[in-house]
């Protein structure tokens, strides 16, 4: 069982699935916190002081959180600019 389990390791790459996971995982943690603690409230903290809300995800009418939706919409714009940016990086490395 032992052998069976070495060989499905080095025949699926699982290790290599496993650390790029872990690297992702990382990256998108990263990218979080550069989008909550430092490009939100540095964009949109005048406007929200003038709204006089705390954070993005609380703007809402009439009951519907598109602050929420917004926050999001905001969120995947960074994070698809900064895998761009490091794919397009990475690639310049390599060719």
């Amino acid at each position: 069982m032992r052998q069976e389990f070495v060989e499905f390791i080095s025949q699926n790459n699982v290790l290599w699935v496993a650390i790029w996971l872990l690297i992702a995982t990382k990256v998108w943690e990263l990218t979080k916190s550069l989008i909550e603690d430092f490009v939100t409230p540095m964009i949109f903290s005048p406007i929200l002081k003038k709204l006089k809300i705390e954070k993005l995800e609380d703007l809402s009418w009439k009951g519907v959180l598109y602050g929420k939706l917004l926050a999001r919409v905001i969120d995947f714009i960074i994070v698809a600019l900064f895998v761009f940016i490091v794919i397009k990086a990475l690639w310049v490395e390599m060719g």
